[in-house]
């Protein structure tokens, strides 16, 4: 008895990406900064490389939106967002992207809800220095 398995298939379905809140704020005032010390000839601050690796992890969240780490229920209810889901993605600096995923039948939505440094994202999930 042969059993044949047909490989699955997906479909992808196209996904947008959208920085709202606080993640827009924060997109905004960085493309300043970077714009700013492009203009007096800097070249590489930890303002533009935290800037390319936002760039970066939208694309990479793009062509996967589940890229990043999921957090775990329990800590997206003690963190205060108000979705059913919550993924973390790692920047340079020890930054972090939060992002949630909605679908529908025609695409995926990805909201990009907060962009903050490492003590903000410990604070956010109850983490403490031990």
């Amino acid at each position: 008895m042969h059993f044949f398995q047909t490989p699955l298939v997906f479909e992808m379905k196209p996904v947008r990406v959208q920085l709202i809140g606080n993640a827009a704020e924060e997109f905004e005032n960085l493309n300043k900064i970077v714009g700013q010390e492009q203009a007096n000839d800097i070249q590489n601050s930890e303002h533009q490389q935290l800037l390319k690796s936002i760039k970066q992890k939208i694309e990479l969240i793009k062509a996967n939106p589940q890229y990043g780490a999921p957090v775990p229920k329990t800590l997206v209810k003690k963190s205060g967002y108000l979705v059913d889901n919550l993924w973390v993605a790692d920047l340079v600096g020890y930054w972090r992207m939060l992002y949630t995923l909605k679908g529908d039948q025609v695409e995926i939505l990805c909201f990009v809800l907060e962009i903050i440094d490492h003590k903000r994202y410990d604070k956010i999930f109850g983490y403490r220095k031990k």
